[in-house]
């Protein structure tokens, strides 16, 4: 289970920044056996109560810059208190985190975890936490961490009662598992512990200025051991608290009393000062998130998103610099494939077809409206969906259009998606999420040798929609895109230099990559950038609307949607799920915001309406996920705990 851990300084002049520090510290490294995917802290300094957590092992929390702000920052305000003769203590607690109730990648699901105004940590499983949230649903959640129930009714209780020890026992009868846990409120100048299993022990020195708790005898053994030089710690023994008791301790003598947490006994009593008070002190979460990210006044583009400007009016450049998308129109396209075109009913183009939105609406479109006579093409390198080959069964079926399908050695493919992924996970660089899926940029050359081998010369891509350009893949590396009409061909030869040297420097800083997979890449550029372009994009000549893409394909062929997500973009890409969770996790956005900026910009969309779309598409979709690791051969775990603890751009 989790490790919950803590310790409170009183005022002892013998008491010094650095060993508050190496305390913090060595609580947190002795609890990391005990959970390796998420790590928290919670600083009480008597006037505030700081809070900072994130997903990743507790090695990588302490190294985090936020994290000695705020310790260092709680260490100053105690210091300076001592000083002055003020006598609020300093409470420091932790956590570090085993995964049960709700993704680490959620920070609201990570603890502490803060409910109405209570802060807890929690070691244990409320099991019957889904059956307190419907009974009580007037309570507010945030979350999906079974902790958060058991804190709200722990300060509903407590503002019901204005007794620790009752709303303690009323909270306890309430759940079902075990639970230990240490809580602040902000109304209550103490440290509340509690336990229903016993696991909790505590030690505290002679003169009442250093008291500490964890999860394990041994991790306060170990700790008494490595301070025994400090006089201040001298004689200290660890004491268990046994399951069903609670202790309550000062913050502002470091008292500590025991009464009953389970069932009827001692109460903690009025005249000993540890009823809550009246005056509140503020709770202030330094977790960084998404949602708090400065975002375009117009669109809803993040400051994250790679060479982004603001304005005086918080406009973005994108924004700024954006101009109306326009067509060519159906006569145009009339006129483009009017020389292809067949009056015995054999097969007159070649329609790249992935199963995806923008396919299956352009197949039905080209067989329906144009009245051509398509052979739809398929290139299967290893990550197009099964929910992708059911789409393209029904829409071919239904339209009856033949199908043709080059399938790649999947399993070599699936190979260089693994090789590729275990190299990036060693140095972690957003540039570089691109090379995940260079194993599909051969469709080109596929579709070049369709042509080839049918006599069929239109080949028609349904791409060219410039409401889905992405400049993010190259803005990433550094790179603002040169105007290329949605087609990768048409990159500036800049552009594509530029490019080049960005893989290069990286690969020379993350040797991982010279891998087998490396003539693969290479090839793919080969395809991509360097050989002639000579296929018709539809949607330069089409408007592209998205209820009529939808709509058409959904009403008219039944076309599926994906059980893990509301987005209809992408879903038969095995890949997305898990490259989105990476731009979501480091950056604080997803490749549908994009899109979506982009609907406002054309006026398809309020910006109101984009980002409650955005909060919807950008959840993480964990079963497409690790569908992905499975067929790809990584550790899914892994490969998320890497994710999760590498440096935020928020």
């Amino acid at each position: 289970m989790c490790g919950i851990f803590g310790a409170v300084y009183g005022r002892d002049p013998r008491i010094t920044p650095d060993f508050i520090t190496a305390v913090s510290d060595s609580l947190f490294r002795l609890s990391a056996a005990r959970g390796r995917e998420a790590a928290g802290l919670a600083v009480h300094d008597g006037y505030s109560i700081g809070v900072l957590k994130q997903a990743g092992s507790a090695a990588s929390f302490l190294g985090s810059p936020r994290y000695r702000r705020l310790l260092d920052g709680a260490i100053a305000t105690y210091a300076e208190h001592r000083e002055n003769g003020q006598s609020p203590a300093l409470a420091v607690t932790g956590h570090t985190r085993l995964v049960t109730n709700g993704a680490q990648s959620e920070d609201d699901n990570n603890q502490p975890v803060i409910a109405g105004g209570a802060v807890g940590i929690h070691n244990g499983i409320v099991v019957n936490h889904a059956q307190l949230w419907k009974k009580h649903p007037h309570l507010e959640r945030s979350g999906e961490v079974d902790t958060e129930v058991l804190l709200a009714l722990l300060r509903q209780s407590l503002d019901a009662t204005n007794d620790v020890a009752r709303a303690t026992r009323e909270t306890f009868a309430q759940i079902e598992g075990s639970a230990s846990v240490a809580v602040f409120a902000d109304n209550l100048q103490s440290l509340l512990l509690a336990t229903n299993t016993g696991s909790l022990f505590y030690v505290a020195n002679e003169p009442t200025t250093f008291f500490a708790f964890a999860s394990e005898r041994y991790i306060l053994t170990r700790l008494l051991h490595a301070r025994r030089a400090d006089a201040l710690i001298a004689g200290c023994s660890v004491r268990q608290l046994r399951a069903g008791d609670g202790l309550l301790i000062s913050l502002k003598d470091l008292a500590h009393h025991e009464f009953t947490a389970v069932g009827a006994g001692r109460d903690v009593h009025a005249t000993n000062g540890f009823v809550p008070g009246t005056t509140r002190v503020q709770i202030v979460d330094h977790t960084p998130r998404a949602k708090d990210m400065r975002r375009c006044t117009r669109c809803i583009l993040p400051h994250t998103y790679p060479l982004i400007r603001f304005d005086e009016q918080g406009v973005c450049n994108y924004c700024r610099s954006h101009k109306k998308i326009t067509v060519r129109g159906r006569e145009a396209l009339e006129r483009a494939v009017a020389p292809y075109r067949r009056s015995d009913g054999s097969p007159d183009c070649i329609v790249a077809f992935s199963g995806g939105r923008d396919s299956s609406y352009g197949l039905h479109y080209i067989k329906t409206e144009l009245g051509m006579n398509p052979v739809a093409f398929t290139y299967d390198w290893g990550m197009v969906t099964d929910l992708a080959r059911r789409n393209q069964a029904r829409v071919c079926g239904k339209l009856g259009v033949e199908h043709i399908v080059r399938s790649a050695d999947i399993t070599t493919k699936r190979r260089y998606i693994r090789k590729n992924i275990e190299a990036w996970l060693k140095r972690p660089e957003l540039g570089m999420v691109t090379l995940f899926t260079a194993g599909d940029k051969e469709f080109y050359r596929h579709a070049r040798q369709l042509r080839e081998e049918t006599g069929i010369k239109l080949v028609i891509f349904c791409a060219g929609n410039m409401i889905e350009d992405t400049p993010f893949k190259t803005g990433l590396c550094g790179i603002r895109e040169d105007d290329h009409q949605m087609t990768l061909t048409g990159l500036s030869l800049r552009n594509k230099a530029a490019i080049v040297r960005y893989f290069l420097k990286h690969y020379l800083l993350n040797p991982a990559y010279f891998n087998e997979s490396i003539w693969d890449t290479l090839y793919a550029y080969w395809c991509t950038f360097v050989v002639k372009d000579d296929f018709l994009y539809l949607y330069h000549y089409i408007p592209w609307e998205e209820e009529t893409v939808v709509s058409t394909i959904r009403q008219q062929y039944d076309w599926e949607i994906a059980t893990d997500t509301s987005t209809t973009w992408r879903i038969g890409d095995g890949s997305a799920a898990f490259y989105n969770y990476i731009y979501g996790t480091i950056a604080g956005w997803c490749e549908d915001e994009v899109l979506l900026s982009n609907q406002i910009r054309e006026g398809q969309h309020t910006r109101t309406e984009a980002l409650r779309l955005a909060a919807e598409f950008s959840k993480p979709r964990y079963p497409s996920i690790r569908e992905y690791a499975q067929l790809a051969g990584f550790n899914c775990e892994e490969a998320l705990s890497v994710i999760n603890a590498a440096p935020k751009l928020f």
